[in-house]
């Protein structure tokens, strides 16, 4: 199933006409303006804080109050996968189906928009749809599925705004694995389409595609955080082996990383990769560079956005070029069955070299000479595999799974069914976002399940449990930290994490050293006594909680505010807790709480803190007010001075961004990443770099300034209150 890129797609340089070009001479390297962002050419280290101003409304052509899940569940799915169906089982002339079936080609496509998700910052996935845009449709492993998605142009066409792109790609996965034979786990809707590229995904450091990927190791095999391919511009591995070097049991090491932190563990990863290639082949017909040109981004604009235009004979078929292999596993490329395992094992494989020069593997000896048939129907050859699927026997732990799925088939489509499902559908989140009339049942661990909460809080009992935690004798400062450690967790790459099932008094989250144990652990017994006394579960009652604590730190400086509260969380169990996949949502580093253990080593503090803020779904001034809020209250880690501005540590102002705005304090630079300043009248302040940087930065010190103002107290003390429920709130999709 897998089209790979082992080999590169070395592509032909774009000649630039004289009519595309500015009249003006901006510089030999400078973009135009409507090509490039000038600046960041100018200064490369300088901020993006456009990644905070992400699906924007003006670039959407859909209507304002347009409601995708309505339209999505008003929708016959019975009527729109037997649509999808026909189209994958009708041959085009301009791109023949081989084996006379689109399906395995779809499973690619499908597969590769939503196995670019990695588990370290959620991001990736098939959820909004990427594949339509830069980089993903011209990298290297993607070659010819932009052909994929045209040949689903009539589905999408016809039911329109109804069925999204993103919807669409994984609803036509599945259906061309049910016209093969294999019964899914199920399907979920609810995928909203974006109209532009995610630009805050960072997918390496490489500036070359498929170059062997050591930019991005250290150590020994040590791959670089958040990343998970080995390479640019592959998805998962290189399938000739490490850095194309054909050694099964090294590809093994680099396929347990590589699935592991896409969130899969060996049984899910070898049931994916048997199963998935079950199906189709692989493309190698000729050599590459003297026939594939350019990629979709660099293409002519005359292919109307098609690249890889292959030279090759009819340039489709059987003599399509995409990674450079020419491989069938299966004697039955289009049926649903456990083959791949027995073929896995019925031989003895040789290395040999693809048309195209890429390094695969047959039968020793001629083995299944005659057993597997040509795409076009014309002749049959032996089956083969990639240095990829020999370490699924190689490896000790991969050699036991492969072979009981050889042995018993109900195993392994189960696994794969469920692994499938995984793939698709793991950057939706929980439950209460998946849409439509085929959503499974059954609640696995990896949607984070939380179950509905006993006792829903009205107003007297918020008021009663504010009361509570009044009388309880808890600081505003532990309480600010507990309910920040609990709900600024979630993550809006993925939709996980958040203060929703109460997770903060559960391992992993507590134990976490960015949480403070010994400062919210005490935090937590005494609101799971309020909550236990007053019927309501403990998710609420730590937002009520944190909310009773900003209300308080605000009256405390003269401004009376009522913090927005949504009831009915639920409480999750340890047992519904995958304590693995929790792990990710860690904050190794956050700079809404000053928390930087690497020492800001690696890269400078504030380009985590406008990650962390992406990833939490926030503007640059909910950031802004955040932050300056955060550090009044005190919610700063270890209980460091470091960014607390302020003489009235717990009382919610504008301090922070007035005492950095100040233009008679000196600053001065005492360690790596740390500051002191001293004011006119001899005060001393310290400070990081993610405190700082709403002075020295151009864009944020004009938001800092507006809230630094004689008159904008109140103003900012309303718009934390804001942006502070807003990350309360975040996840709560039940109510959305």
């Amino acid at each position: 199933m897998t089209e790979t890129a082992a080999t590169g797609l070395p592509q032909e340089p774009v000649q630039e006409s004289s009519e595309g070009k500015c009249p003006v001479a901006h510089g030999a390297s400078l973009p135009h303006p409507t090509s490039g962002d000038a600046n960041q050419q100018w200064w490369p280290n300088r901020l993006n804080l456009k990644i905070l101003a992400k699906e924007q409304p003006v670039i959407n052509p859909h209507d304002p109050d347009f409601d995708y899940g309505a339209a999505f569940e008003a929708l016959d799915l019975n009527e729109v996968k037997q649509y999808i169906g026909e189209v994958l089982t009708t041959s085009k002339d301009w791109w023949p189906a081989d084996f006379g079936n689109y399906g395995p080609f779809i499973i690619r496509m499908a597969w590769h928009g939503a196995g670019t998700y990695r588990s370290m910052d959620g991001r990736g996935g098939a959820g909004t749809g990427q594949q339509r845009f830069a980089p993903l449709n011209s990298w290297p492993d993607n070659a010819s599925l932009d052909k994929a998605r045209r040949l689903l142009w009539p589905v999408k066409k016809k039911y329109g705004q109804s069925l999204s792109w993103a919807d669409l790609f994984v609803l036509a996965g599945n259906v061309a694995h049910e016209i093969m034979g294999m019964p899914t786990f199920g399907f979920s809707g609810g995928r909203v389409d974006a109209y532009e590229p995610e630009d805050d995904v960072y997918w390496g450091p490489e500036t070359e595609w498929t170059n062997g990927g050591a930019e991005r190791y250290k150590g020994e095999r040590d791959l670089d955080n958040p990343l998970a391919a080995v390479e640019m511009g592959l998805i998962y591995v290189n399938p000739e082996g490490p850095e194309g070097e054909p050694d099964p049991k090294k590809s093994a090491i680099d396929i347990r990383e590589t699935f592991g932190r896409m969130g899969m563990n060996d049984e899910e990863t070898v049931a994916l990769i048997g199963g998935g290639h079950t199906f189709g082949k692989t493309h190698g017909a000729s050599t590459v560079p003297e026939h594939v040109g350019p990629e979709p981004e660099a293409a002519p604009l005359e292919q109307m956005g098609l690249g890889w235009k292959n030279s090759y004979g009819s340039g489709a078929g059987r003599d399509a070029i995409t990674s450079g292999l020419e491989v069938t596993w299966t004697y039955h490329p289009t049926r649903w069955d456990n083959e791949f395992f027995h073929i896995l094992y019925a031989y003895e494989w040789e290395l040999f070299h693809s048309p195209a020069g890429a390094q695969q593997w047959r039968p020793v000896n001629g083995g299944g000479s005659d057993m597997v048939p040509e795409a076009d129907g014309n002749g049959r050859r032996e089956p083969r595999m990639l240095t990829s699927d020999l370490a699924l026997r190689e490896d000790p732990e991969y050699d036991k799974i492969s072979r009981r799925f050889k042995d018993d088939f109900a195993a392994f489509q189960d696994a794969y069914a469920r692994a499938w499902f995984k793939l698709t559908h793991r950057d939706m989140g929980p439950i209460s976002r998946h849409l439509g009339a085929e959503v499974p049942t059954e609640e696995l661990v990896w949607m984070d399940p939380i179950p509905a909460p006993a006792s829903v809080p009205g107003d007297s009992e918020v008021a009663a449990i504010k009361d509570a935690v009044a009388a309880a004798g808890l600081s505003v400062t532990d309480v600010v930290k507990t309910a920040w450690a609990a709900a600024s967790t979630f993550r809006h790459s993925d939709f996980r994490g958040g203060a929703n099932g109460g997770r903060i008094r559960l391992e992993p989250q507590r134990s976490w050293e960015v949480n403070e144990p010994s400062v919210t652990g005490p935090v937590i017994s005494a609101l799971e006594t309020i909550a236990s006394d007053h019927g309501v579960s403990f998710a609420d009652t730590v937002v009520i909680a944190g909310n009773w604590a900003v209300e308080k730190a605000a009256a405390d400086g003269g401004v009376s505010v009522s913090v927005p509260f949504t009831a009915g969380r639920g409480d999750a169990t340890q047992e519904q807790t995958d304590v693995d996949g929790q792990n990710f949502l860690e904050p190794k580093v956050d700079g809404f709480r000053n928390y930087d253990p690497r020492g800001n080593k690696e890269f400078p503090a504030e380009f985590a803190l406008i990650d962390r803020a992406n990833l939490l779904g926030l503007s640059a001034p909910e950031m802004t007010v955040l932050v300056a809020g955060l550090r009044v209250l005190g919610a700063v880690h270890g209980g460091s001075s470091d960014g607390v501005f302020t003489d009235r540590v717990g009382v919610l102002s504008n301090d922070f961004l007035v005492a950095l705005t100040d233009i008679d304090t000196q600053w001065e630079k005492v360690a790596e990443g740390h500051y002191r300043g001293v004011t006119a009248d001899g005060r001393e302040w310290t400070g990081t770099r993610n405190d700082l940087v709403f002075g020295s930065n151009s864009e944020l010190r004009t938001v800092a300034e507006v809230y630094a103002a004689d008159d904008a107290n109140e103003k900012f003390v309303r718009d934390f209150v804001a942006a502070w429920a807003k990350v309360m709130d975040a996840d709560r999709f039940d109510v959305k």
